[in-house]
Formats: C-alpha cells, structure tokens, sequence
C-alpha cells in the first residue's frame, strides 16, 4: 500500500514544474511527511499522558496542526472539501505562514536537542518547491493515508524512504553523496559492534544511514530495559552535516527508524577547531563515509595540525581527535589515501599508525559507489595505541560493479566472518607494520596470494606455435577460396 503511495506521490512532483529531480522529489517529500509524522506523534504522546492521568501540552499550535490546515475532517472522518484550502489559497496559507510560523521555533526552543528545535531548523532551511497549489493538496491527501502508529508501519515507510535516497544517490548532480551502500553500512557496524552505553558519532552524517544502522543494530542486540530505551533515544547518536538537504532527509530518517528527536545539529564540522576539542566532547564509536575530493578554503585548514584543502583528510583528523582511548571507528575513504605523496597525505598516515591500531583495512572493487566511478577502501581502526600490523581484505565479488549489479551482503559475507580472527584466505593476508616505508608510510599492497600467470614457454616453442598458428590459417583461407 505505501509503495503505491510514494510512486503517486513522485507522480505528482514529476507534473509539477517546482520540482525536475529526484533531489527535489524527496526533499519534498520530507517535510510533508515529517508535518504528518508529527501530528501522529502528538496524538500518540496525548493519548498516553490520558491514559496515564496527566496532560500533554502540544508543540504545534491549533492553526498550524496537520488536521486543521491539512486534513480537515468532516464528522465521517473524510476531508472536508468546504473547509479544506486548495490552490492560491493552500499555497499562501503555507508559504506565508506555516513556515514562517514553523522556522520561529529554532528561535523560541530552549534546548537544542528538543524536537522543537528540530522543527525551526527544518523549516529555516526548506521551502515549498510546489508551484500548484492543486499539486499540493494532492500530494497532502497521499501522505494523509500514511500512518506512523507501529512499528511495523514505521518499518515499511523507513525502508520505501531509504529506496528514495537510493535512487536520489543514482539520479546524479550531487545525489551520491548523501547515499552510501546499505550492505557495506551494515558491515561496517557489525565489524565496529557498537554497545549499549556508548555513544555514537557521524560528524558527516549525510542522510544518517551510518546511525540508522548502529540505531537498528544495537536495539536489537538484547531485550532493552526502559533506561537503556531512554539511553538510545536521548543519549546515544550524535551528528553534524553542512548542507540543508542532507540535514532534512538525515532527520527524517533517523524518525522513521524509531529516533524520535534526533541530535543531529546543523553545522559545518570543519569550522571547529581540533584545538578545542575536550574530554567531554568525546565518543566510543566514529562510523562515517565522510566527503572526499571537496577542497576547503584556507581559513578552514587553520583548525588542523596537518593542513590540506582536502575534505576527506580534514575529517579523518577530526575522527581521530574525537575518539576517547580506546574508541573504535570505521571510515570509508577514497583509496588514493593509501599512496599520495604529498606531504600531508604521509603526515596524516603517520598520525593514524602512530596513535592508532590500523587493524582491518577493506579494498572495494571499482563500483561499489554507485555514479561516483570513485574507488574506496574502509579504514577499521581504534584509538590508543599504535598499529603493529593491518589486516588487509581485498573484496573481489567475481563480476563487475555497477546500477544493475551492485554491492550486496552476500559479497561481504567472507570478510565479516574473517575480520575478527583475521583469518587468511584467497583475499586477504596480514602486514607487518614493520614492513613499511617510513619515508612515506605508503600502504599500498599487492595481494600476495594472487599470482599473475607467465608465459613458462621457451622462446624456440613460441615459434613453433606460431607457425603451427600460420598454417591452421593458410588452410583456412585455402579452403576458403575454393569455396568461392
């Protein structure tokens, strides 16, 4: 039922001149159905405080609630067409002043993690992008039929919503970017076995797959009690992303995964300075597929020990700064990391042998990004002490990458159960630490267990076969011609 849903609804925003993208059709798509999300939210949270002998006071004022503006019923509980704004008339109520009304909210929150702020940040960054004040009260009858009462209905919209930043990442422009392979995102935290009680940190969190995953993983690690619930809701995942897209859709759903409030705050992580960084801002568990190839401007490298304009790199020593002793962290990065020469792409993997164990590095095939033609490895390492050896995996699926034929769990089914014993196999083989260059600290290595076939014949049977080649042609054309 909802996977009709969300294909009427792109329906719609393709017929609409506001909306030429798939960026465009989530972005849409997000703040309609957060607006509903949080009128089914509020009718949950007032119920229970009835049921319970307490009230609840709402965050969104009358005028401004879904089923006053939105959805006006009438009393069969079906739309009320007199009452219900259409054309002009919806589009100016909700460009004018459900906006407005909502992006007052960052301004009037007390706390920076409360919904409430949520509320003003995403209305601050987002507009109507809907032309037709028709288009739009069509798409609000569509998501209207959305329900986010269970868990089960939660389920079904999470994974038809994670289909949508799939295909955003595939449509092109910067899409990409926001979208890492779910397979590879779930390998990467199974590896990384974040625990109930640490906390969580995606300082690139894009459209938050890396903390939907950790979210999902470590729920269902064990039957929760009510303050480890309170734990993951409140107290567990943390993030930053730059841009208003990422952050919007990122919100969005982490919500649909079970995260009510998400702490994700609306920053450019690389404005802070490494320099102030303290304890208390440290976490367990880093789990990231940061920008690469972004250049930043001069007074941005400032904040770093090892300057370079490089985003990617700039990142990686943010993630090594942030970690408590003893924190895990899985990183993708493009793979040219492994051999520049450029000085800060030594210093920089100096830095991570020198203050952290390197224990697992994992070599994807060309393809694995889906439009990038980008090739990438993870990085699997912790903090606190330095790297004596690296296990290194080299993923090989037995077929070329790509929209038709991408990355699945079953091809990284060898390399979760080898990482942890870091057991040797046909792909991967362990390095001593010592073996390396430490005028460049290049980590880049050949698998030692693939041995490319030679030509073993002496050159006198090379001749030989030749002619035998020259004769089995002759006869041929021979044959050939008298055919003719």
């Amino acid at each position: 039922m909802y996977e009709e849903a969300f294909k009427n609804i792109d329906d719609v925003f393709w017929k609409d001149a506001g909306c030429s993208s798939e960026l465009d059709y989530i972005e849409q798509t997000s703040w309609i159905l957060f607006l509903k999300y949080l009128d089914d939210y509020e009718d949950e949270k007032e119920t229970a405080a009835i049921l319970n002998g307490a009230t609840y006071e709402r965050i969104i004022d009358k005028e401004f609630r879904w089923r006053e503006w939105a959805y006006p019923k009438n009393s069969n509980g079906k739309l009320n067409y007199d009452i219900a704004l259409t054309g002009d008339d919806l589009l100016e109520f909700v460009n004018k002043k459900l906006f407005p009304h909502l992006a007052g909210f960052k301004q009037s929150a007390e706390n920076p993690k409360s919904i409430d702020y949520k509320i003003g940040e995403i209305f601050s960054e987002l507009r109507n992008k809907l032309q037709s004040g028709y288009s739009l009260r069509d798409v609000i009858n569509k998501v209207n039929d959305l329900k986010f009462l269970n868990n089960k209905e939660k389920l079904e919209l999470s994974s038809l919503y994670e289909d949508k930043i799939k295909n955003m990442g595939n449509a092109g422009r910067n899409g990409g970017e926001y979208y890492t392979p779910r397979p590879l995102i779930k390998t990467i935290v199974k590896v990384i076995n974040p625990q109930i009680g640490e906390t969580v940190y995606d300082g690139a969190v894009g459209s938050a797959g890396f903390l939907c995953e950790a979210f999902d993983w470590m729920s269902k690690s064990k039957e929760l009690n009510a303050a480890e619930y309170q734990q993951l809701q409140n107290n567990t995942f943390y993030g930053k992303e730059k841009k208003s897209l990422a952050y919007v859709i990122g919100i969005m759903n982490m919500i649909l995964h079970g995260i009510e409030a998400p702490n994700i705050i609306h920053a450019n992580t690389l404005t802070e300075n490494l320099a102030d960084v303290q304890g208390k801002d440290r976490v367990d568990v880093i789990l990231a597929n940061p920008p690469f190839g972004g250049k930043e401007r001069s007074e941005i490298q400032q904040n770093f020990p090892i300057k370079t304009s490089e985003t990617a790199y700039l990142f990686l020593q943010h993630f090594i700064k942030m970690m408590k002793p003893g924190g895990r962290c899985g990183v993708v990065i493009k793979n040219t990391f492994l051999s520049n020469v450029d000085n800060a792409s030594i210093a920089l993997r100096k830095q991570l042998l020198d203050e952290c164990n390197l224990f697992a590095l994992l070599d994807l095939p060309q393809g694995s990004f889906i439009g990038t033609g980008v090739k990438t490895v993870v990085l699997f390492f912790e903090k606190g002490k330095s790297t004596e050896k690296i296990w290194f995996y080299q993923l090989d699926p037995g077929r070329n990458m790509g929209k038709t034929n991408p990355l699945n769990e079953l091809d990284l089914a060898e390399f979760i159960n080898s990482v942890n014993n870091q057991q040797l196999t046909k792909n991967s083989w362990i390095m001593d630490i010592g073996e390396i260059n430490k005028n460049n600290y290049n980590l880049v290595v050949d698998n030692p267990n693939k041995i490319e076939k030679t030509d073993i014949r002496t050159p006198q049977e090379i001749l030989s076969d030749i002619d035998k080649l020259d004769s089995l042609a002759s006869e041929a054309l021979h044959k050939i011609r008298g055919l003719l």
